[in-house]
């Protein structure tokens, strides 16, 4: 993976998965429903309701969720956030 590697597209469905399109064109489905459940974070509870797990944003080619949630680009790029 290059190290300047971004996120240009992301689609967040209603079964908390997000379709992620990086710059090199590779695309990736990733689930972080299963990721909430499997880390019973309080502050990540919330975005198991899909209108919070919408809400996500793109910044600086990455997805943040609010204040309380991001993932590094390396794992979403490797299909893995577990």
């Amino acid at each position: 993976m290059e190290d300047q590697i971004q996120i240009i597209e992301a689609v967040y469905n209603d079964d908390l998965t997000v379709d992620i399109l990086f710059d090199d064109f590779t695309r990736k489905k990733i689930d972080v429903g299963e990721f909430i459940r499997s880390h019973p974070h309080p502050q990540y509870n919330k975005y198991l309701k899909v209108v919070n797990f919408k809400k996500g944003k793109l910044v600086n080619g990455n997805i943040i969720w609010g204040n309380d949630m991001e993932f590094h680009l390396e794992d979403l790029y490797n299909g893995n956030i577990m």
